[in-house]
Formats: C-alpha cells, structure tokens, sequence
C-alpha cells in the first residue's frame, strides 16, 4: 500500500523513509540520522513556517510551498569516512581530483544505499543534491557557496545508471569539504577541518520541462535587508534579485534584475542601465545528456547557458520581458512589439500578475521576526498552473543575514580630506582597523577587461604569498568582485582573496559598477565583517586617490595588478549604521 506522508499530526515535521512512500512536500523525509546541518535546519524551518502559520490562507493568489526534501544526516557521514578509512588517507593528499577519486570509490552504508534506491523509485523529477554543512548558514559563518551543489536529470531509463549519478552526487558533496576553497575558509576563520561533518539536502529541482532543457521561470534572493537603499527607500525595506532560469545563475553574482518588493514598481537604475544590464542568457539542465562525469567536469557540467532567444521560443518571456522602443525612448511591457528585450519582470512585479513583491515580503518579515535577525533566502517561481489552478512560489532556503549595523562611528568634519586615500558613501562592515599596510590593487590605466581571468590568477598568486607571510590586505579593482561572468567584474572565489580585509568596487569610464548583493561572494564577505566598499568613478563625494597608491613602494606588479606597501599602518574606519568608510594615510 502507498502512503502519503501527509496528516495532521505530522504536517511539517521530519518523518522516517519508507520505500512504499509517495514524498511529500508538507514534510521532511530522513535518510539518515544525525544532525541536519546549516540547509537542513533552513528547510525544516521553511516548512515548519509554511505549514504552521497557513501562508497560503495569507497569499491565496498564489502557493507557497517547499519543494520535496529529503535529507541524510551527518551520522551517514561518519559511517562513510570510517568504513572507507578515509580519515587515515585524506590529509595526505592535496590534490583535489585525487581527493575526489576517493570519495567516488568509496561505499555508502547498506541502510543509506537502501534508502537512496527507495527513493528513486518514487521521485521521478530532475533532483538537486545540495550540501548541508554543521557549519553551513550558522550564525557566525555562513559558508556561502563554499561547499558543492549537484543537480542529476534523475531521468535515464537505466535505473542503475540513475543511482549511479545519484549515488556519486551524495560522495562529491561529502568531498567537497576537502576542496582548496573550503580549506582556505576554514584557514581564514581558524577553524579546524577535522571538525566539520556534512549532511546532505535532496530536492526536487523547481522548474518546468522546455524541450530538452528544464528550469523555473523565475528564480532569486531576497534580503530584509537593504545594504544600499536608493531614493526614498530605507534599509529595513528589503532587496530582491530575480532572474530567469536555475538559481545558480544569481548566486554566482551575474546579470539580474533588483528590486524592492516594498516597492515593486521603482525602477532602481536607468533605462541605460537596464539596457546594458539585462539578462541575456541564463543556466537551465540539459535533459538528454546522461553520461556527465562531475568529477572531470565540475558541478556545474550538466548546466547548460543558454540564450533568452531560446527561452521565448519556449513561450516562457510573456509575463517577464519588455520591449525597448529606441523611436520613443521608453520600455513597453510585454512581447507585443518587435525591438531588443529586457528582463524587468513588469507583468509580474508592476501589474501582478502574480503576487511575488508580496509574498517576498511576507517571508521576509515571518522569517526576520522568528529568527531575530534580518534573513536572505533563496525562492523559485513556477508560473504553470498545479493542480489547485494556482502558480507556485517556492521557498529553496532562508538564513540570517550578519554584517548589518555596527556600534561604531565617526564624524568626516573631524577628519582632514587630504589624509584620505579612500572615501566611500555606500559600503558595508563596522570598526577600525589600525594595522594594514598592503594594498593590492588593479591599476585602471593599464586594465584590460578581456582579461579579467588573468587577473583573478595573478591576484591568487599574491594573495597565496600574503597568506604563507600571515598578512592581511586592502584590495581594489573594477566591476563586481567574485562574479562569475568576467565581463562584469573579477571573477574570484573567496579562496582566492581570503587574506583581504578590505575589498573596494569601483567603476571605470567604459566599466561599470554594480555591486554584488545577493551572491554567495557578498554573503560570505558581509557575515566576516571584511570592510565592503562601492565607488562610483563619477561621484562627486566618493573617491580613490590612485596617485597615492602609485607613490608607495612597489612589492610586485603582475600586469596590470600591483603589490603595494605603505611605511607606517593604514586607518581604515568603517561606520556600519551610516554606511559609509574612509581609509586614512597616517593612522
């Protein structure tokens, strides 16, 4: 007989797998005792919230809902590196394909291999296998992005074959612990490896099937808090991202639209910004290929970049896009005229077709008042009709949000403009730091934004020699740190620059500036309390004297990156609840 796990004692809670089970998304399923780790406590969090407090009977436009969950506990975790002796090997090998081979090698217990079989038997949806750390989404680190998530088709006709890919998603997760960017956090907090354990997320993928690709119409963050507030906003009024396609896409710091969901209908840049900012691709999995070998690959193998062309052609544009009228100078909603396209999400966010500014906003305060703390979460949005007749938005994850205020302050009237090296009006973290004397920085004369790669790697090298010197640094450059398109910013990962203390964004004349909220980048810097700062070229307030940094003792110059030294200590002052920082010459 087939049960059901849903009833009205169990609604929201974590429940026991059974193999005769049909999941549902009302409750948790276990795989695995032990500790549910970061992601784990969110999503049981999540559905608890959902389910307790009838936020559908609140929304009734639209449901909210959780997608299926399913998740291993960390006692699964120990059995494994204890039955493979993988705890004897692993410190003695620093290469991390070779680390990974291992893992991949290595056996899952009988009741854990059991239990992933039962499961594909009765979920016949794409699948994301998504870390879930002890550490993960604490309060104290977050972990963003650190560790690996997988997403497998779960369609291939060969059950084998699907419990092969599922099988090896659950062990790449568990050996991402090991990976350089996760031991150069660990190094960076002065946290032990040895302590971390890794649980284990398993989820339905959010989206709808488009040929032989599948993903949601609508995928983002939200914030409950509101870092750089324009106009007449205020910090306490929340930021969104959105975009179209699988979430990765905006985690990774790409193009994306950004609002206010207590303001859905404010343009928050000019329509020469969302011209030049548009999304014009976005992440969806390919449905056919079968033979992905994440190990060789990477994660993110089976994702596939795709046109926002395709994505019409699919049908999925009407209610997202607008249309530029270059004859008027002005964006129409809707694709009912020809012209280039822009993702601003007008039927969606300015006519409601679906409610989404008002259930972001919804959860954001639920989530903020129970937590205590401003939260960001991550949400999916199928605008396909379930069977109730109503499009569904999805809650992915929710976390607290740190780095949003601080008891620290300072008056600019008191301070001599001329011992300014940096002044900035929108940045972020909260203190004084009296003992920098590095900066690294990328010289806006010589830089060439086809090379941004090469940049992130001379950048690495340095930073490594600060790293093995224990020397903390202030670094400076164009565009948007830790993006993932190099044609925005830098493309660095925290391990790459994790000796930073100071990070600074600015915009050149043919580069612009926009800031990296919402990805996992910013998530980690904020909850670190590394000093943030934006700089726009043009202000007439904020400003980079290049000239100063240019005068000092040059350590290293690797193309258009420079290692520089100051004789005596930098003051960097960063007053959280303005919002503002300056960095002096003379501490």
């Amino acid at each position: 007989m087939i049960k059901k796990y849903r009833n009205e004692s169990n609604t929201g809670k974590i429940v026991n797998f059974e193999e005769s089970a049909v999941l549902d998304e009302s409750n948790i399923v276990s795989l695995g005792s032990g500790a549910l780790g970061g992601k784990g406590r969110g999503c049981a969090f999540i559905n608890a919230l959902i389910y307790n407090l009838n936020l559908s009977e609140i929304l009734p436009e639209m449901n909210i809902r959780t997608p299926r969950t399913a998740i291993i506990g960390t006692d699964e975790f120990d059995l494994f590196m204890a039955r493979n002796k993988i705890n004897d090997r692993i410190h003695l090998e620093n290469d991390y394909s070779a680390v990974r081979q291992m893992f991949l090698e290595g056996e899952l217990s009988y009741n854990l291999e059991k239990r992933l079989k039962g499961l594909l038997r009765v979920v016949n949806r794409p699948l994301a296998i998504r870390s879930s750390s002890l550490l993960e989404d604490s309060t104290m680190q977050p972990f963003s992005g650190i560790f690996e998530t997988y997403l497998i088709p779960n369609n291939h006709p060969d059950f084998n074959v699907r419990y092969k890919q599922l099988k090896d998603a659950v062990c790449l997760v568990y050996s991402s612990i090991f990976s350089p960017q996760s031991r150069s956090y660990f190094e960076a907090i002065h946290f032990k490896l040895e302590d971390e354990k890794m649980a284990v997320v398993i989820q339905d993928v959010v989206g709808t099937y488009h040929e032989d690709h599948f993903y949601p119409h609508i995928s983002g963050t939200a914030q409950s808090h509101n870092y750089y507030p324009v106009a007449h906003m205020e910090p306490q009024d929340g930021f969104a991202i959105a975009a179209l396609g699988l979430g990765h896409y905006v985690v990774n710091g790409e193009k994306a639209y950004r609002f206010s969901p207590k303001y859905p209908t404010l343009e928050m840049s000019s329509l020469q910004s969302q011209l030049r900012d548009s999304q014009v691709e976005f992440l969806a999995l390919d449905m056919i290929r079968s033979d992905v070998d994440f190990c060789v690959e990477g994660s993110e193998a089976n994702l596939r970049r795709l046109q926002i062309s395709e994505a019409e052609s699919h049908g999925v544009l009407r209610h997202l896009a607008s249309v530029f009228d270059p004859d008027n100078e002005r964006v129409e909603p809707g694709l009912s005229s020809a012209g280039p396209r822009i993702l601003n999400f007008a039927n969606v966010l300015r006519y409601e077709y679906v409610p989404l500014a008002r259930a972001l906003s919804l959860i954001l305060n639920v989530g903020q008042e129970a937590l205590g703390s401003p939260v960001e979460l991550e949400y999916a949005v199928d605008l396909d009709k379930a069977d109730n007749g109503k499009p569904s938005f999805f809650i992915l994850q929710i976390k607290p949000m740190l780095g949003t205020g601080g008891e620290y302050s300072f008056d600019t009237d008191q301070l001599s403009r001329d011992e300014m090296i940096i002044f900035a009006e929108r940045s972020m973290g909260n203190g004084r730091i009296d003992h920098l004397t590095d900066v690294v920085y990328v010289d806006p004369g010589s830089f060439d934004k086809m090379r941004t790669k090469e940049i992130a790697a001379r950048i690495e090298a340095i930073n490594q020699k600060m790293l093995r010197s224990d020397r903390k640094y202030i670094l400076i450059g164009p565009g948007r740190w830790g993006t993932r398109d190099p044609f925005i910013g830098i493309p660095v990962n925290w391990s790459q620059i994790s000796q930073a203390k100071v990070i600074v964004e600015t915009s050149l004349e043919d580069f612009p500036l926009d800031a990296s909220l919402g990805s996992h980048f910013f998530h980690n810097v904020t909850s670190m309390n590394v000093g943030y700062f934006s700089i726009q070229h043009s202000s007439s307030s904020s400003f980079i004297r290049w000239a100063d940094l240019e005068s000092q003792e040059c350590v290293e110059e690797l193309g258009s990156v420079r290692h520089v030294r100051f004789a005596r200590p930098l003051r960097v002052m960063m007053d959280g609840k303005k919002r503002i920082s300056v960095i002096l010459k003379h501490g």
